[in-house]
């Protein structure tokens, strides 16, 4: 079915907006989602703070044009939706990659953009399997407590023989 001009200009507007706020873009590539899939997939990644939004390749690519992101549009195969957030630069990829697991072959990664460059598939699933901020934070906090707790654990022992 064909769109009006003014529902592409609309369309292309909604995009620019969504690319220019965005910290990070993942291009998803779908095949033979349901609708109950496709909802359930859509409020999960809402819950994360994910925007996803289905659109004609044409149309993406037009919008990106104007983003000025260094690199080249990745290869967009079959249908494309656009997932994108303004708060963890991961959510995106890792929202659309943990249900594509769960929907073998139905969801896939195509790309996106990150840092202001194109990146493509193989470089948005390493993004994907980033873990979450908080996540990351606690690890960090083990690391840091990892050689005071073997201190103590140390004097510890020492304390043990003495008594």
């Amino acid at each position: 079915m064909a769109i009006s001009k003014d529902k592409k200009r609309e369309i292309i507007a909604k995009l620019e907006d969504a690319f220019a706020e965005a910290s990070s873009v993942a291009f998803v590539g779908f095949t033979k989602l349901t609708v109950a899939d496709s909802s359930k997939m859509r409020k999960e990644l809402a819950d994360a703070g994910v925007r996803f939004f289905v659109a004609k390749k044409t149309l993406i690519k037009k919008a990106l044009e104007k983003g000025g992101y260094a690199g080249s549009v990745p290869e967009l195969p079959g249908e494309v939706a656009v997932a994108w957030t303004t708060e963890d630069v991961t959510a995106p990829s890792r929202g659309v990659y943990e249900y594509g697991k769960k929907l073998k072959g139905v969801l896939s990664l195509l790309g996106g953009v990150f840092e202001n460059a194109f990146v493509d598939a193989p470089q948005m699933t390493a993004i994907a399997t980033i873990p979450p901020v908080p996540v990351l934070r606690g690890m960090f906090v083990n690391v840091i407590n990892s050689p005071i707790q073997g201190l103590v654990i140390a004097l510890d022992q020492i304390r043990e023989k003495k008594s």
